[in-house]
């Protein structure tokens, strides 16, 4: 045993010395790795005695000799070059020093690659490579000196390259190569030592040149300016900086330039926002778009200062042609104008962004709706681009402006005060045959109907059904008339050309006065003729005469006083049913005094002020008639008589009829009665359909299903469903609750 004993003793002196002697052979290789010296070495070598330390459980020492020998190399050579050369080619040198120890590390780590893959592993320490970063980090990056001077130097360069000096941006770049790397499996050394202090100096930097900017430059300069910087931060970022600050230097940048100062920027006098919109700065205000986007609520201030511009730009507008006696067709035609503008704005400077665009609409809605009139105005527009006579105008520029018109409709809030103005349009268009094109008239009655339904536009196409319908009736009528003429020998109608067009009373608008005047006995003996014939067909209906539509063929003889006598000269006048009744009281008298006419002819006075001022007081070349006095204002007393000395070039005469530019305010105010009339029987309507179907419900969430429903025609005010709840309640329709008096129930 003895004997056996003293052995082993000797086996593990020998050990010991093998080993010894192997670990001083590869402490001498790494230092002349470390050193650059490895030419003569031989790798495979190296890599067998290193496996055969972690083979015989010599892994620790081998591990632990390799962290003192590469930490001594750093203390004493590595280090000491980079702080020789701290006053000259400190960044050099220090990215010189970084680049020949990975390069060692690498060969370091091949050589000891079977004491990574089983003791490093086995004991969860660091592997080689690895160590050799932590080394350098801790021994040469982390020195304090170095650090400082480092840092500073990174950020005096950058700062540098701000004021637009050139600098070494490949030094750069490997220095923030060598932090990242630095923290091996995350940018925390990058980030604690350089990243942190560039943000904060980068803040400071942005936030003092900010006010310089905004002190020396306008609004468009300065927003140029600041898209200059975040575009030069963001190239910096990408070419030398670590990918992941380029989102936190962009957003100081943004904070500082931006976010900071955006209510300066937009309000800025003669240059902000304001000053871009009027002045057409399309550009500028994109550039403005593209910064604001990146920083939160900056799109609401933009919007805000738009939509208060636009507010004060379009009630202005509003009131300003809000006047009687303002033209509509040049008001609706501004609303289009502007309209138009802030459309190019939104397309091509804020990239048809959805909120700017309901921003915009939503202030279209509110001044529009300030004038009660532009339901009507909007009404006569369209009746203006639909007329016969409109030159310049092809049929697709007549669609382009329809499907604007539609635009403008869509912010009314009375679309069913619009319905009623369109409807008494179209009938003049379509009965005094003024209408331009039928394709036309049936694309905007398609734009309605698409818009608000088939409801909405029933009645427009029944005007139109009528229309064929009169045609056919009239074919069969003048058939009936050549027979008669076969039978009894002579025309019924004798000389004259009768042509009637037979209207369904609930399609077309209903006069607000008495239709009834009094009619020329030729033209009552025609209708008496036609009614006959009618009847005769159709049993049960009633017939009743509409004279403020129609229209009429005079033949007119005139007797001009000459020195030698008198000239006799003959002409075809095409005047309105009104006129034709007006100027044939002049076969019985030679002249009719003001309030005569009115007595004599039965037509409302508003009216035959129309036919008088077309007939007396308008073109030279239309004046049938003389007033006398001869001024421009009409009173009971004044005379009038034929215009013997009427001459005109032409032998068949259109005498216009003076155009109203919409209604008068008694006329407009017995229009918006009726339309407030038809609004209780649509709310009562709707309010029975909401209890048919739901039984019960509470009085708030009734009023705000029946503002729901009714929003596409007009807003009902919560006191007219209120009221319109009550007569229902009073007419056994609807029950309130006796418990609870916000509860109603159907009755059926």
């Amino acid at each position: 045993l003895n004997h056996l004993r003293r052995n082993a003793e000797n086996e593990m002196t020998m050990d010991e010395k093998i080993v010894s002697n192997i670990w001083n052979l590869l402490r001498n290789a790494i230092m002349e790795i470390l050193n650059q010296n490895n030419s003569g070495l031989s790798f495979e070598e190296l890599y067998r005695n290193a496996y055969t330390m972690v083979l015989h459980k010599h892994g620790e020492r081998l591990y632990a000799g390799l962290k003192e020998t590469v930490s001594e190399h750093l203390e004493r050579k590595v280090r000491q070059a980079v702080l020789d050369n701290l006053s000259n080619n400190f960044l050099a040198s220090l990215n010189n020093a970084w680049r020949e120890h990975t390069t060692a590390m690498v060969m370091i780590r091949d050589i000891l690659m079977y004491m990574d893959r089983a003791y490093v592993l086995q004991n969860n320490l660091e592997p080689v490579y690895n160590l050799g970063l932590i080394l350098f980090r801790d021994k040469v990056v982390r020195c304090e000196v170095i650090q400082d001077c480092l840092r500073e130097m990174l950020l005096d360069m950058v700062a540098r390259e701000r004021r637009g000096e050139l600098i070494d941006r490949g030094a750069i770049k490997q220095a923030c190569n060598m932090l990242v790397q630095l923290g091996i499996n995350s940018t925390r050394v990058y980030v604690d030592d350089f990243e942190e202090h560039f943000l904060r100096q980068s803040r400071e930097f942005y936030c003092i040149e900010s006010h310089h900017f905004l002190e020396e430059n306008s609004a468009s300069v300065y927003i140029r300016k600041v898209e200059q910087r975040i575009n030069e931060e963001t190239e910096r970022a990408r070419h030398y900086l670590d990918p992941r600050t380029e989102e936190e230097i962009v957003k100081v940048v943004q904070d500082e330039l931006i976010k900071k100062h955006m209510r300066t920027i937009v309000d800025m006098e003669n240059s902000g926002v304001v000053h871009m919109l009027k002045n057409n700065k399309t550009e500028d205000l994109a550039c403005l778009y593209k910064l604001f986007y990146r920083v939160p609520n900056g799109l609401s201030t933009i919007t805000e200062c738009i939509s208060k511009h636009l507010r004060e730009e379009g009630k202005a507008l509003v009131l300003d042609k809000q006047e009687e006696g303002a033209d509509p067709i040049n008001y609706i035609q501004c609303q289009l104008d502007l309209k138009d503008k802030y459309n190019h704005f939104l397309t091509h400077s804020f990239d048809s962004d959805r909120y700017f665009k309901q921003a915009i609409n939503s202030d279209f809605e509110y001044f529009i709706n300030l004038n009660a009139k532009s339901p009507e105005y909007l009404s006569l527009f369209i009746d203006d681009k639909l007329k016969k006579g409109v030159k310049g105008l092809s049929e697709n520029e007549i669609e382009q402006v329809l499907d604007k018109s539609m635009v403008i409709f869509r912010f009314l809030t009375e679309k069913d005060m619009f319905e009623r103005y369109y409807k008494q349009h179209l009938a003049k268009r379509l009965l005094l045959s003024k209408s331009a094109s039928d394709d036309s008239e049936k694309s905007m009655i398609s734009k309605l109907k698409s818009e608000c339904g088939c409801q909405f536009t029933s009645k427009l196409e029944g005007m139109f059904k009528d229309m064929s319908l009169s045609n056919m009736v009239m074919d069969d009528f003048r058939a009936h008339l050549q027979s008669k003429t076969i039978t009894q020998g002579h025309n019924p109608l004798g000389s004259i050309d009768f042509s009637v067009r037979v209207l369904t009373t609930g399609y077309w608008p209903t006069q607000s006065h008495n239709p009834q005047c009094t009619v020329p006995l030729p033209a009552r003996q025609a209708y008496d003729v036609f009614r006959r014939f009618y009847l005769a067909k159709h049993s049960g209906r009633t017939l009743t005469l509409q004279p403020s539509l129609g229209s009429a063929d005079l033949k007119a003889t005139f007797y001009a006083p000459k020195d030698d006598g008198v000239v006799k000269k003959e002409h075809v006048l095409t005047v309105s049913t009104h006129q034709m009744c007006l100027l044939y009281l002049f076969n019985n008298k030679d002249s009719f005094t003001y309030q005569e006419i009115l007595t004599e002819t039965d037509i409302p006075e508003r009216e035959v002020l129309r036919a008088l001022q077309s007939l007396a007081l308008g073109k030279l070349s239309q004046r049938i008639l003389t007033k006398s006095p001869k001024t421009r204002e009409i009173t009971p007393t004044d005379l009038f008589t034929v215009n013997d000395a009427f001459s005109s070039k032409l032998f068949r005469v259109k005498v216009l009829t003076v155009a109203m530019k919409g209604e008068c305010e008694p006329e407009r105010k017995e229009t918006r009665e009726k339309v407030e009339d038809d609004r209780k029987h649509e709310i009562e309507a709707c309010i029975v359909r909401i209890m048919k179907s739901r039984k019960s419900l509470r009085h708030n969430l009734l009023v705000t299903e029946v503002t729901t429903q009714l929003r596409s025609r007009f807003l009902p005010h919560p006191n007219t469903i209120k009221i319109r709840i009550e007569n229902l309640i009073d007419r056994d329709y609807l029950a309130r609750d006796p418990n609870d008096r916000q509860l109603y129930s159907y009755l059926a």
